[in-house]
Protein backbone atom coordinates (compact mmCIF):
# COMPACT_ATOMS: atom_id res chain seq x y z
CA UNK A 1 0.00 0.00 0.00
CA UNK A 2 1.10 3.53 -0.71
CA UNK A 3 0.66 6.86 1.59
CA UNK A 4 -1.10 9.86 1.02
CA UNK A 5 -1.32 12.48 2.50
CA UNK A 6 -4.58 15.04 3.26
CA UNK A 7 -4.48 18.56 4.00
CA UNK A 8 -7.34 19.66 6.19
CA UNK A 9 -9.35 22.60 7.09
CA UNK A 10 -11.66 22.35 10.09
CA UNK A 11 -13.73 25.37 11.22
CA UNK A 12 -16.49 25.45 13.46
CA UNK A 13 -16.06 26.12 17.75
CA UNK A 14 -12.28 24.04 17.23
CA UNK A 15 -10.02 26.35 19.07
CA UNK A 16 -10.16 26.05 23.02
CA UNK A 17 -11.69 22.74 23.27
CA UNK A 18 -8.71 20.36 23.00
CA UNK A 19 -9.56 19.52 19.54
CA UNK A 20 -5.37 19.52 19.03
CA UNK A 21 -4.50 17.15 21.52
CA UNK A 22 -7.20 15.12 20.77
CA UNK A 23 -6.17 14.96 16.88
CA UNK A 24 -2.66 13.88 18.05
CA UNK A 25 -3.67 11.40 20.58
CA UNK A 26 -6.16 10.27 17.74
CA UNK A 27 -2.76 10.19 14.86
CA UNK A 28 -0.76 8.70 16.96
CA UNK A 29 -3.01 5.65 17.56
CA UNK A 30 -3.77 5.16 14.03
CA UNK A 31 -0.15 5.54 12.98
CA UNK A 32 -0.90 8.92 11.39
CA UNK A 33 2.18 11.23 10.77
CA UNK A 34 1.82 15.23 10.31
CA UNK A 35 1.08 18.37 12.04
CA UNK A 36 -2.11 20.11 13.91
CA UNK A 37 -1.98 23.65 14.24
CA UNK A 38 -4.16 26.75 15.09
CA UNK A 39 -5.09 29.22 12.29
CA UNK A 40 -5.56 33.03 13.26
CA UNK A 41 -9.00 33.26 11.97
CA UNK A 42 -10.53 30.65 14.45
CA UNK A 43 -9.96 27.36 12.11
CA UNK A 44 -7.73 24.05 12.78
CA UNK A 45 -5.18 22.82 10.02
CA UNK A 46 -4.13 19.73 9.93
CA UNK A 47 -1.58 17.86 7.66
CA UNK A 48 -1.55 14.32 7.58
CA UNK A 49 0.11 11.42 6.01
CA UNK A 50 -0.52 7.64 6.10
CA UNK A 51 -2.09 4.81 4.64
CA UNK A 52 -5.45 5.61 2.82
CA UNK A 53 -8.08 3.10 5.72
CA UNK A 54 -5.62 5.03 8.60
CA UNK A 55 -6.59 8.40 7.02
CA UNK A 56 -10.05 7.39 6.73
CA UNK A 57 -10.42 7.03 9.97
CA UNK A 58 -8.72 9.75 10.94
CA UNK A 59 -10.64 12.39 8.24
CA UNK A 60 -13.79 10.96 9.82
CA UNK A 61 -12.25 11.61 13.56
CA UNK A 62 -12.02 15.31 12.38
CA UNK A 63 -15.71 15.49 11.40
CA UNK A 64 -17.06 15.43 14.72
CA UNK A 65 -13.61 16.16 17.28
CA UNK A 66 -12.72 15.99 20.78
CA UNK A 67 -16.83 16.17 22.87
CA UNK A 68 -16.32 19.91 23.18
CA UNK A 69 -15.97 20.63 19.81
CA UNK A 70 -18.83 21.74 17.66
CA UNK A 71 -16.95 21.19 13.85
CA UNK A 72 -19.34 22.97 11.14
CA UNK A 73 -17.39 22.14 7.62
CA UNK A 74 -14.69 20.73 6.80
CA UNK A 75 -12.49 20.72 3.45
CA UNK A 76 -10.23 18.20 2.14
CA UNK A 77 -7.45 18.24 0.12
CA UNK A 78 -5.43 14.96 -1.61
CA UNK A 79 -2.19 14.73 -2.24
CA UNK A 80 0.88 12.66 -2.63
CA UNK A 81 2.90 11.92 0.38
CA UNK A 82 6.31 13.64 0.99
CA UNK A 83 7.46 10.96 3.73
CA UNK A 84 8.59 14.18 5.44
CA UNK A 85 6.93 13.62 8.49
CA UNK A 86 8.19 10.83 10.98
CA UNK A 87 5.63 11.52 14.14
CA UNK A 88 2.26 13.54 14.58
CA UNK A 89 3.11 16.96 16.08
CA UNK A 90 1.09 20.09 17.55
CA UNK A 91 2.52 23.16 16.34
Amino acid sequence: MSSTQLHLLISGEVQGVGYRASAYQHASQLGVTGWVRNLSNGCVEIVAEGEQQQLMLFSDWCRKGPIYANVSDVTVEHLNATGDYKEFTIR
